[in-house]
């Protein structure tokens, strides 16, 4: 696995590719809208507005098959060409716009990941530690950690910056563990301040006074 700022390197054996042409001009926009992000999700490079490369694999082969069959029920025309590449300096040049595309999503994850421990670091200097912001930044972690996976899934290249996301990723969870264990002690074995700061939990105190005597 390539480190963050390696470049990535051409596969040994030259590439076979789907080429993907969608005439969707016709069908609603909602159709070709859905078609775009399950192209885009699956790591589609676009070379027109209509047309685009995937390496062809059988991941890639089904989840187009799946596309396209979905573009021809609305309506328009889907085609897909298996091809080569002519030669070895168009081929390396795909590969890296492939690359540098999954190398931007991985910046934007470590961009991400940054904002989160920002957050989790000003909540926990302002005593803000409770169960509903750790249930609100564990959503936001979980989400993360989704969107670092799919990246992952259509990085056919080993694209640089993958090892500087998970790294990031890694620090966050070690952030939200922390967190946890301060929204446990706020919340289970409260200061005399965070009391007085809490109306409810002096009431119950005073309930609780009254229940002696």
């Amino acid at each position: 696995m390539p480190e963050a700022g390696h470049q990535a390197q051409p596969p040994a054996t030259p590439t076979r590719w789907l080429l993907i042409n969608l005439d969707a001009e016709h069908a609603a926009r909602g159709a070709r809208v859905d078609a775009w992000r399950r192209l885009r999700a699956l790591g589609a490079h676009y070379l027109q507005p209509c047309v685009c490369l995937l390496p062809d694999r059988p991941e890639t082969t089904r989840g187009v098959d799946q596309v396209a069959a979905r573009v021809r029920r609305a309506g328009a025309r889907a085609r897909v060409f298996p091809m080569g590449l002519l030669n070895n300096p168009d081929e390396q040049a795909v590969i890296a716009a492939f690359s540098a595309e999954r190398s931007d999503e991985y910046a934007e994850v470590v961009s991400r990941a940054r904002a989160f421990n920002a957050e989790i670091t000003m909540e926990s200097g302002q005593r803000r530690a409770t169960y509903g912001e750790l249930e609100e930044s564990d959503l936001d972690l979980k989400r993360l950690q989704r969107w670092l996976a799919s990246i992952r899934r259509r990085d056919y290249f080993d694209a640089p910056g993958y090892a500087d996301a998970l790294a990031a990723i890694t620090r966050c969870r070690h952030a939200l563990a922390a967190f946890e264990a301060k929204a446990y002690e706020v919340e289970v074995h409260p200061t005399e301040d965070e009391i007085a700061r809490s109306p409810w939990r002096l009431r119950v105190r005073a309930l609780g006074g009254s229940d002696r005597r």
